[in-house]
């Protein structure tokens, strides 16, 4: 794929051919301009957002300014879906089509350490503890972009034919602690996408790339992700009498060494890429004391159903046969945070144009590699139609490989991408909304 400097992407390289059928109702100029116009906006938005990020389900503060925004433009807005989730609704001037748009609102429980003037020095409440709250994902652009999308498109609405539905989610990165649902699957099971029901939805995430480049891959381009809980109960006993106890923490060892062969070892990767990492493990209180008790937990990345039931039941047996071996019981626990995410092929198929006019020629791969991360957009596909795509937003002349990733606290945005994401959305829902 041949890429482009986003600088070169200017108004007349997104005005492409336009497909056959005849001329659209909005030209990518006309969106172009009205991208430009709103762009300031997005920009401080964004840069509020990050200043004052919030945990999921608690995003009180975004999902008012949310809602404020998308009543100013006259659209239908419910509140309160899924706890903070907003759902705004703008019906074109004339009945058609239905496309939905959605944005994750959540941040995570990160110290920021980016060194932006605006960057965040908020806190919020974790698992009973008080913590450092930041943008750490990029959910900040993300709202700040489907928010310019709706002033953009609100102002064509006697242009349009049909109906585009605007999801504002929380808790993307899973149910907080205590919570059975995390975001999607809440705003599913609260009407979110019921009334009225769209035939299609589209989102994007921001990450490290080169700025202002799209990609995505059709069928299976985000991985389906389970959380694991492993305990391990033992016997205590003193440090010097190892003898005399269970030793959790020799079996936690074991334990780990079995997980990661499990999948080194038995799965082709070349096939379906599969990631099964243990990252927490919480034993003992003092040095000279073994526990009786050691409680571990990871993650689970698959992306065939089939092999990952296979491979939870095998690693079930062989998390208790390590217990046994040492002389202890183990409780071996998976619940799923994201299921795959699915990008309907035909939909796949129509989009790279559509994201071409956005971005520019060259500057769209619909062919990319599959990705271990997660997203639980997938339940939204689950019900309707969808493609999720990724949007390249490292700093300009920093290589992608080097950028700080998601989830860590110098994770950024480069704000010249931000009328990328706009444009992408705005010309989705508008060509969406004009197929036949």
């Amino acid at each position: 794929m041949i890429v482009r400097s986003l600088l070169a992407v200017t108004a007349a390289a997104v005005a492409l051919a336009l497909p056959a059928g005849g001329a659209h109702a909005q030209s990518a100029d006309a969106v172009a301009g009205a991208v430009e116009r709103v762009t300031p906006r997005v920009v401080e938005w964004r840069r509020d957002l990050h200043a004052n990020p919030e945990l999921g389900f608690a995003e009180t503060r975004t999902a008012a300014k949310v809602a404020d925004h998308l009543r100013s433009l006259g659209l239908e807005v419910r509140t309160g879906v899924a706890k903070t989730g907003v759902v705004g609704i703008l019906r074109g001037a004339r009945p058609g089509r239905t496309v939905a748009l959605r944005a994750d609102m959540d941040a995570l429980p990160v110290l920021e350490a980016t060194g932006l003037p605006f960057a965040s020095t908020a806190t919020g409440t974790y698992m009973g503890n008080t913590v450092p709250v930041a943008h750490a994902c990029g959910h900040d652009a993300h709202v700040a972009m489907l928010m310019g999308a709706a002033e953009v498109l609100a102002g064509m609405k006697d242009q349009i034919a049909g109906t585009v539905v605007f999801i504002f989610q929380p808790a993307e990165e899973g149910a907080p602690p205590g919570e059975p649902l995390g975001g999607a699957a809440l705003m599913i099971q609260e009407g979110a996408l019921a009334d009225p029901r769209p035939e299609a939805i589209f989102g994007l995430h921001v990450v490290p790339g080169v700025p202002g480049t799209l990609w995505y891959r059709p069928r299976g381009f985000m991985a389906a992700s389970d959380r694991v809980d492993i305990v391990l109960n033992g016997r205590q006993t003193h440090g010097a009498w190892p003898w005399k106890g269970i030793d959790v923490i020799s079996a936690s060892a074991d334990v780990v060494q079995t997980i990661n062969s499990l999948t080194a070892r038995t799965i082709d990767p070349t096939t379906t890429p599969t990631v099964f990492t243990i990252a927490t493990l919480e034993a003992g209180v003092r040095y000279n004391i073994i526990p009786d008790r050691a409680v571990l937990s990871g993650t689970l990345r698959t992306f065939d159903i089939a092999q990952r039931d296979d491979l939870v039941r095998r690693a079930e047996i062989a998390v208790g046969n390590v217990a046994e071996t040492w002389g202890a019981t183990a409780e071996f626990g998976v619940r799923q945070n994201a299921a795959l995410v699915f990008n309907d092929e035909a939909l796949s198929a129509w989009l790279a144009p559509v994201l071409e006019e956005a971005a520019g020629e060259g500057n769209v791969n619909p062919g990319a590699p599959p990705t271990t991360v997660a997203e639980d957009f997938s339940y939204l596909s689950q019900e309707v139609p969808g493609v999720f795509y990724h949007l390249g937003a490292s700093a300009d002349g920093v290589d992608p490989a080097t950028s700080a990733p998601n989830h860590s606290p110098a994770f950024d945005v480069n704000e010249k991408v931000l009328p990328v994401g706009v444009r992408a959305h705005v010309l989705t829902a508008l060509r969406f909304l004009e197929r036949p």
